[in-house]
């Protein structure tokens, strides 16, 4: 994510700065027995909860709860608002509630839950080469309940869909209705921008300034629109991977509303903003205060920079991860602005979710420029004294690889031979085919504008992203040629999909509702990605490709099975395509079939118009 619109900001400095109603709360709200992780620390956050624990001598083990729960010590901070409570859960621990029996005047309960069935074996599968991934920005997809389209108490009570700048209405029912047409699509996974509670004041709809890490946005259903929607993807053998942001909240956070400490946050005695130069990372030649800024600077002022040094803040998100896997059966994360994270706290955490889901997966947003720089947050082949355990990135250099062969003419270095480059340079990548792969995304011109709305074009940069080695995802609306460009703002890229509201003249989601040029694009990739499904050369087989010659670019997926062949002629002019040329892969093919319009014919040279492509398996 990048820069957003900002509002108007209240530097916090102090703790305690909001008195509260006598309601408290425990973050996590509950956690299970059973679990790798048994060692959990509970933030219990009201109004003076810290005066209602009394000193308590501790044992050699604490004070026991409840049969295998001992409470081993209460952590009191600078906000008395605020009491941490550390946890040893044994493995003799049972479900079932206990309280704190010595908390004065109130009753403090706390529940281990039984895990799900499965214990992770039927959900955290994690997302790999196989799958084709949808992306949904849910405000602006499908309104399934139009009930909770506003909240009372919310602070937005924006609804008008004729600006981009308020909320719409769209919800996780809405993306629920719709999975028969995203299987139909042929996607195998949903990612969904980030749903937890957004109760900041505007510009809400994309949902990246959380306000409470233990809340599912009810205007987008809640816990349960959002459990039932995870379960009803799982029964179609769809995976759902959440939007993570580790590096900032909202400005309306109750833990920047009320702060636990002064330290929390990354304060600086004036604002200071990140400078987003991510090369300061890793230059051998960078001053420290241009690190600090860059990691410790705050995205926008409106989202305050988490402290992940702070052990607190540290266990508080590590803990909030693990739970969401447990608690709704997540596959995946995608995780946001990874380069402003600090580091270290990244691996920790990656690293406790792997411990506890061996399958889930992750990959991290790096809106870098350079495969040196992307690399380098990932798992990498460099002999480097940081090691990255992240397991694979948002692909953005192929991005503007795929865009140069697009858009410029060919050149040493510019238009298709950018491309060839770029995936040239994955012997640096522990596991290239991991890369998520992408035309645009919701801060990104949609790429049909990016191609001034050629439709050939378009169609030759969807072949190329359903057949290039990677993880492959498209933004809600790309498969039926949907316009949109961030000039003057990326509201105008986030539009919402013809026929998800109830009285909207066109539907897009059916064949009668679209236009001849968005069901020639919506086939194209329809057809490519349901055959990719059963392709075992395009989900896991080997990559080769040729040095490209005047904008002609070929390249290979294959395996011991199957071989397909992929021709881009990014040049003017029609170009012929001798077999030949490729015979270390063409030499026992007798024919090829291509893959959009199923036709079978002999191979040998043909031609191949100007600024078209081509699919081909290669038959014996």
């Amino acid at each position: 994510m990048r820069k957003i619109l900002f509002i108007s900001f209240l530097f916090l400095i102090s703790c305690g700065c909001y008195a509260q109603k006598e309601n408290y709360k425990c973050y996590p709200t509950h956690w299970w027995a059973g679990m790798k992780l048994n060692k959990v620390q509970v933030m219990v956050h009201g109004n003076n909860i810290a005066d209602k624990f009394p000193m308590i001598i501790m044992g050699a083990n604490g004070v026991k709860l409840a049969p295998g729960v001992n409470l081993i010590k209460i952590n009191r901070v600078e906000n008395p608002n605020y009491i941490f409570l550390n946890l040893v859960i044994d493995k003799t621990a049972k479900p079932g509630k206990f309280s704190f029996p010595f908390v004065r005047n109130i009753k403090l309960e706390y529940e281990l839950k039984p895990r799900r069935s499965g214990n992770g074996s039927s959900y955290a599968k994690g997302v790999n080469s196989k799958d084709f991934i949808y992306l949904i920005m849910p405000d602006r997809f499908s309104n399934g309940d139009p009930s909770n389209d506003r909240i009372a108490g919310m602070r937005d009570q924006s609804l008008n869909r004729d600006t981009v700048f308020n909320r719409h209405g769209g919800d996780l029912q809405g993306v629920e209705n719709k999975l028969n047409y995203l299987q139909n699509l042929g996607v195998t996974s949903i990612w969904l921008n980030p749903v937890l509670e957004n109760d900041m004041p505007n510009r809400t709809e994309h949902g990246y300034a959380f306000t409470d890490h233990y809340k599912i946005d009810p205007r987008l259903g809640g816990d349960k629109a959002y459990k039932n929607l995870i379960d009803a993807a799982h029964a179609k053998g769809m995976k759902i991977i959440q939007d993570a942001v580790y590096n900032h909240v909202g400005l309306y956070h109750f833990t920047v509303q009320d702060l636990p400490m002064k330290n929390w946050l990354n304060q600086w005695p004036q604002y200071t903003n990140t400078t987003y130069k991510d090369q300061v990372i890793f230059d051998p030649y960078a001053s420290d205060i241009d690190r600090k800024k860059m990691t410790d600077g705050w995205f926008t002022q409106q989202m305050p920079d988490l402290n992940q040094n702070n052990p607190y803040v540290a266990n508080f998100l590590i803990q909030h991860a693990i739970f969401t896997v447990e608690e709704f059966g997540i596959d995946g994360w995608r995780i946001d602005t990874y380069a402003y994270n600090d580091l270290n706290f990244m691996n920790w955490c990656n690293k406790a979710l792997i411990d506890e889901y061996p399958k889930l997966t992750m990959f991290g947003e790096t809106w870098v420029h350079g495969v040196p720089n992307q690399s380098y947050f990932t798992q990498n082949n460099y002999d480097h004294p940081y090691k990255s355990n992240l397991q694979a990135t948002t692909d953005f250099q192929t991005l503007w690889g795929i865009t140069d062969a697009m858009t410029k003419d060919f050149g040493w270095n510019e238009g298709v031979n950018k491309l060839y480059t770029t995936l040239a340079q994955d012997f640096v990548y522990k596991d290239p085919t991991r890369q998520v792969i992408f035309l645009d995304n919701h801060d990104k011109d949609r790429f049909f504008s990016v191609v001034n709305e050629d439709v050939t074009k378009y169609k030759t940069a969807l072949t190329w992203l359903l057949t290039c080695r990677g993880i492959p995802q498209i933004y809600y609306g790309d498969e039926i040629a949907t316009t949109g460009t961030t000039n003057p703002n990326d509201g105008y890229v986030r539009l919402d999909f013809p026929g998800g509201w109830q009285g909207d003249k066109v539907n897009k989601f059916t064949a009668e509702g679209r236009t001849k040029r968005d069901d020639t694009i919506y086939q194209h990739v329809a057809t490519l990605a349901n055959y990719r499904k059963n392709s075992s050369a395009l989900t896991t087989g080997k990559f080769m490709q040729y040095v490209p010659e005047d904008g002609l670019y070929v390249y290979f997926r294959y395996d011991n099975k199957q071989t397909v062949m992929v021709v881009m002629n990014t040049a003017k002019k029609e170009m012929k395509v001798n077999p030949e040329k490729y015979k270390e892969r063409t030499n026992s093919y007798s024919k090829m079939k291509n893959i959009i319009t199923g036709k079978i014919t002999t191979l040998k040279e043909f031609s191949m118009d100007a600024k078209t492509s081509g699919a081909y398996e290669l038959i014996k």
